[in-house]
Parts: C-alpha cells; structure tokens; sequence
C-alpha cells in the first residue's frame, strides 16, 4: 500500500556545492500553482545554501531553532528582504527571540503560548503572522491544539491584540494511507475556515501552512497555499 510520503517528490540528492541554478530547476519542476507560498525548509542547511536559494529568486525561508536562525541570519544581514518563518516546536522561554528574529511563528501550539507572544509583540512594538497548530490525530511526536482545546480558546485567541493569528498549520502523523493524508489536510482546511466565519469570536484565518516533501501535492489539493520544503530543495541532510 501507499503511504503518504509516496505522494511527494522524492527527495533529491544533496547538492555537493550549492548551486541557485540547481536549485531553480528544482522550484520549476514543482510546478507549483500561483496562489502558493514556498518557504524552503533551510534548517541544518548552513548559510550558503540559503543565499543560493535567495539568487534563484527564493525569499521565505522557515528555521526550527531560535539560535541556528540568529546566527544564519547574521551572516546574511545583507540580504534584507529574506522572510523568516519559525517552524519548529517553541518554548515559553525563547518567545522573546522568536518574536524579534522572525516574521511569521507558524507553531503556535497552546493558548498559554499565544498569550506570552502578543504580550512580548506587545512590548517590541511586532506584529509577527502567526498560525495555530493543529493536532487533529493522536500523534506522541506532534505538538498542537486539539479542536476540542482550540475551540474552548476560541474567545480568549481572538482577544490578542498584537499577533496576527491568520493561519492553521498542520502536519498529519507519519505513514497516514494517501486517503487518510487527504482527509487530515481537508479536516485541517475545514476548520479554519470554521474559525474564519465563527459569528461571535472569528479569527481571521487565511492560511494554510500544510504539506512537505513526502505530502505537499496531497496538502495543496486539500487547500494549502503555504508549503514548506526541504529536502525538494537542497537534498537530503547529512
């Protein structure tokens, strides 16, 4: 049987050197439709992977580790209209710097975290976009707000000011029959379009940061227009 990872485009060897025209090639044969938004997955990748990526037109670029992202982004200062996307588990206690270094915080996972970021963009004077994530199976290794716990926080998210909570991210267990991928990325669409037309608490949902290398044609048919890609694009990490 069929996995959702044989959905995916298989993962590319790892480039020797990092070429942006390589690497453009790779972007074209995605194929990608116009309503959505690539971020390359550009963790564990060192610096210069990212500035070829930048020179084969790339601009958003998601991270999993506050001090990784800081010390990349140091060494690309020069590259000022990069995006930074934070896509990885965040503790409480890195709320502050992911606030200051990045642009959008795709893993919002609790309600007790929503709260810390808007009092933190509140004091630096940020609105970074952020996006709720979503554990809609049981998954030991996922973090994320059930719909149960999401809709009993629905009234206290909408009250937070300084975030701008306009996605869901979702990322089904791995394994998932390609049916069952399908039906986890439509359920995670579903919601936030719940959430986006709930009459007394609404929240502006419009995004939809779902699908990787292993799933990504299956999330966008779900409706995702925000990917994110890593391995498509740079090759398998050492």
């Amino acid at each position: 049987m069929m996995n959702a990872a044989d959905t995916g485009q298989s993962s590319a060897p790892r480039l020797t050197s990092w070429n942006s025209q390589q690497i453009a090639q790779r972007v074209e044969r995605l194929s990608l439709p116009g309503n959505v938004r690539l971020v390359a997955v550009s963790k564990t990748f060192p610096a210069d992977a990212i500035r070829a990526a930048y020179a084969a037109g790339l601009r958003d670029f998601g991270e999993n580790k506050v001090q990784e992202a800081i010390t990349k982004q140091a060494e690309l200062a020069d590259l000022p209209d990069i995006t930074w996307h934070f896509i990885g588990h965040l503790q409480t206690n890195k709320a502050r710097k992911a606030v200051q270094h990045f642009d959008w915080i795709h893993s919002v996972d609790s309600l007790k975290l929503a709260r810390r970021l808007d009092q933190i963009a509140a004091e630096l004077s940020r609105s970074p976009v952020c996006c709720l994530q979503v554990k809609l199976l049981a998954d030991p290794n996922k973090h994320g707000l059930t719909e149960a716990e999401l809709w009993q926080a629905l009234p206290d998210l909408a009250q937070l000011s300084h975030l701008e909570l306009a996605g869901i991210m979702a990322i089904p267990p791995y394994g998932l029959l390609i049916s069952q991928a399908q039906d986890f990325f439509e359920r995670a669409y579903t919601l936030g379009q719940s959430l986006a037309k709930h009459q007394e608490t609404s929240l502006p949902i419009r995004y939809f940061s779902m699908g990787m290398s292993q799933d990504f044609p299956v999330a966008i048919a779900a409706g995702a227009n925000i990917i994110r890609l890593g391995t498509t694009l740079f090759g398998s990490r050492s």
